[in-house]
């Protein structure tokens, strides 16, 4: 996939300066279309039976089989450690679902620590299952030479198999499909931005970002403590296309604050660049922020 520096510069902030957003029947239906997508994933067999059948019944046996034929690769490949990747996978989708969304050690077990887990974590990337992202603890646009190991989130590489790697324990085989549709079509209530963010992660690492996020809590003073989904290194159109930081929020709804991402211009400075907001909502901008709907995460 590359490196952080192939994806940056895709997306020019100054092509913004006017946003032309799809007209809203138009973009509704791409945002139906792409939670079809988030649901079905791009592996041959489900695209296939969907295309065939329009049916998440058979959509899902088959990611189920896919998940099962993961735990059996790590059985199988990840000699001497295969019981940790194998517990680090099954343990995603219960991480994904916090508010934070870090992984916890502690949730594998009472003595459970990082440094015992990382060969699964690298096992579990460099078998193109999972996507980690690392918390960067002083962002600038090396930000790799500020990664901290010890906090990362674990992301699916296939959002699709995340749905089913959630949802199918308590589900009988018959109301799949009409647990899909409800997902579909908004109809069901569950934790939307596990899922939006993952498939947002997946596009930044498609489009060869390596993948950080920022996260302080500082109880002395709260204009410091804030949570960025994302950061990126992007060209920035203020300093005629120089490399800044850009955070990235990404919101499930179509109602959210963001003061996070109105903290990070203060806290860092110059280092900020456009920051970006990734949303169901449509195409917009307001001075460095611009808004982009989630079939757009791409573009960056």
């Amino acid at each position: 996939m590359g490196n952080g520096s192939q994806g940056a510069g895709r997306f020019h902030p100054r092509l913004l300066r006017e946003p032309d957003p799809l007209p809203t029947a138009i973009h509704r239906t791409a945002m139906r279309l792409f939670r079809e997508y988030m649901l079905v994933g791009g592996m041959p067999k489900p695209v296939a039976d969907y295309a065939a059948r329009h049916d998440f019944t058979e959509v899902d046996r088959d990611k189920r089989r896919i998940l099962d034929l993961y735990r059996r690769d790590a059985a199988r490949f990840a000699r001497s450690y295969e019981s940790k990747v194998i517990s680090v996978f099954d343990e995603i989708p219960e991480q994904l679902s916090k508010h934070e969304k870090r992984f916890r050690f502690a949730s594998l077990g009472a003595q459970a620590r990082r440094r015992e887990h990382e060969d699964a974590f690298f096992w579990l990337s460099d078998a193109r299952i999972t996507n980690n992202c690392y918390n960067s603890t002083d962002p600038h646009t090396d930000l790799k030479l500020d990664r901290n190991h010890s906090t990362v989130k674990c992301y699916m590489a296939d959002t699709s198999l995340l749905v089913g790697h959630a949802f199918h324990k308590g589900r009988s085989e018959g109301s799949v499909n009409s647990v899909y549709k409800d997902i579909l079509f908004v109809k069901l209530e569950l934790n939307e931005g596990m899922l939006t963010e993952n498939v947002v992660a997946l596009q930044l690492r498609a489009c060869g970002h390596d993948l950080f996020f920022y996260s302080s809590n500082d109880r002395q003073n709260s204009a410091k403590t804030m949570e960025l989904d994302f950061l990126i290194p992007a060209p920035y159109a203020n300093t005629n296309l120089r490399v800044r930081v850009s955070p990235i929020e990404v919101e499930s709804t179509r109602r959210y604050g963001t003061k996070s991402l109105d903290k990070s211009k203060k806290q860092f400075g110059t280092r900020v660049g456009s920051q970006y907001v990734i949303h169901p909502k449509g195409l917009g901008r307001q001075e460095d922020r611009i808004y982009l709907p989630l079939y757009m995460a791409h573009c960056l």
